[in-house]
C-alpha cells in the first residue's frame, strides 16, 4: 500500500497528475492488480478514485505518502554519507524505508543534522 502510496506522490509532485497506466509502469505490476489497489485505497481514505477519472490522495493519503518520502530520503542521505553509491542507497533506502520504526527515524535524523553540522 506505501508503495502505491509513495508512486502517486511522485507522479503528482512530477506530472501534476497520476494515473492507473502511470502507477502500471512505474511499479511493475498489472493494470488489475492497479485498479484492486486503488479501490483499497479509495475506501480507506488514502485517495479518491474513480475509474477512467484519475488519482487524487486526500489529505491522509499525503501525509503517509510525505512521511514515506521523508523516510527515504533520510535513509538515502545516511548511505550517502557512509559512502554508499548513490544508486544502491536509494535501492537499499526502498527495501527498508516501509520497516523503519519512528524511534529509529528519529535518531538517524539527528545523527544527521549533527553530522550535517560538523561539515560546514
Amino acid at each position: 500500500m506505501e508503495d502505491y502510496l509513495e508512486i502517486i506522490y511522485e507522479l503528482v509532485q512530477q506530472k501534476g497528475y497520476a494515473t492507473s497506466v502511470d502507477i502500471t509502469e512505474c511499479l511493475n505490476v498489472s493494470a488489475p492488480s492497479v485498479t484492486k489497489m486503488m479501490r483499497r485505497l479509495d475506501t480507506t481514505g488514502y485517495l479518491e478514485y474513480e475509474k477512467y477519472r484519475g488519482i487524487r490522495l486526500t489529505q491522509q493519503g499525503t501525509n503517509v505518502a510525505q512521511n514515506i518520502r521523508r523516510k527515504h530520503e533520510l535513509l538515502t542521505e545516511f548511505f550517502t554519507f557512509i559512502g554508499v553509491r548513490e544508486d544502491v542507497a536509494n535501492s537499499d533506502a526502498e527495501g527498508i524505508e516501509h520497516h523503519l520504526h519512528s524511534e529509529t527515524l528519529e535518531k538517524l535524523e539527528e545523527f544527521l543534522n549533527a553530522n550535517r553540522k560538523k561539515q560546514k
